[in-house]
């Protein structure tokens, strides 16, 4: 296949990519079912916790933090020693309704099942050097996607939450993001890449939930894959551009986000900036086989 695509050649290849971006933005999102309404039901009084035991040790023993601040998994050894577990921990999930929960936990189940079967369906295909790489129940679209690199799990219905088949698209953009209207939920999801936040070190929690996603938003945006000033320029991760509507809808309400997080030096870089001049994303794979 990928001989066949060469034969293409690049101009065929941008005109293919230009057409699947066109095509994907017209058929517009794939849910029939309103998920939001589905699971925005909470219980106020609920004391009720969900064990999130095995999620915290399997992040625990796989996720590194480096040096340079950029957390890194070791997939291969996830895979060969401690896959079923984390297949049992996500089949455990499935069988909890978070409409019986308080809103912290439901927070804290949805970012840890979301991240935990991000995780699980990259060490179904591992290895790869992307999660783009990666394409299910697509067909001749999946594979054109794939060979443009537009490729990625996120529109497959892999989770089952009270009888309803979800996509992980459906967890973050129809019941995470307009359920919970938090930003920090970007600094919550991981997408199993370099230029993503931080994968943690632990699950979250509903106890620790508010602590967790600012140390999160910290880490992120002062990080130069979050936002980088150089010579009086501005270059912002590109989840600022992609989910600008978050963040207040602008490049102004972008950095006011950013200013809420930022360290001393970068409130200083940051003086009188009202606008971002680029935006960037590292779709690598945030592996520990990457150097740091």
């Amino acid at each position: 296949m990928s001989a066949t695509y060469n034969l293409i050649g690049r101009t065929a290849g941008r005109v293919l990519a230009t057409f699947l971006v066109v095509t994907l933005a017209a058929v517009g999102p794939a849910s029939a079912e309103d998920f939001t309404k589905t699971f925005k039901a909470h219980s106020a009084s609920s004391t009720a916790t969900v064990d999130h035991g095995e999620w915290d040790r399997l992040l625990g023993k796989y996720v590194t933090a480096s040096p340079d601040g950029v957390n890194r998994v070791d997939y291969a050894a996830w895979k060969s020693d401690d896959h079923a577990p984390l297949k049992a921990y996500v089949k455990a999930l499935e069988g909890v309704d978070p409409r019986e929960l308080g809103r912290t936990e439901q927070f804290a189940y949805w970012a840890n099942l979301y991240n935990a079967k991000t995780i699980d369906v990259l060490l179904d295909h591992y290895p790869v050097n992307s999660i783009r790489e990666i394409t299910i129940n697509e067909g001749l679209l999946g594979f054109l996607k794939k060979s443009v690199g537009a490729g990625g799990p996120w529109k497959a219905k892999l989770i089952t939450v009270i009888g309803k088949k979800l996509s992980l698209d459906d967890v973050e953009h129809e019941i995470m993001r307009p359920i919970f209207k938090d930003p920090r939920v970007h600094y919550a999801v991981n997408c199993a890449s370099f230029g993503c936040p931080n994968l943690g070190q632990e699950a979250f929690t509903g106890e620790k939930l508010d602590a967790q996603l600012d140390a999160n938003a910290k880490a992120f945006v002062n990080h130069p894959r979050g936002i980088d000033v150089q010579g009086g320029s501005v270059k912002a991760s590109s989840i600022y551009q992609w989910f600008q509507v978050d963040f207040d809808g602008s490049d102004a309400g972008v950095l006011d986000h950013v200013r809420k997080y930022a360290s001393d030096e970068l409130k200083a870089k940051l003086d009188g900036k009202n606008s971002i001049a680029s935006y960037d994303y590292d779709w690598a794979l945030n592996s520990i086989q990457r150097g740091s």
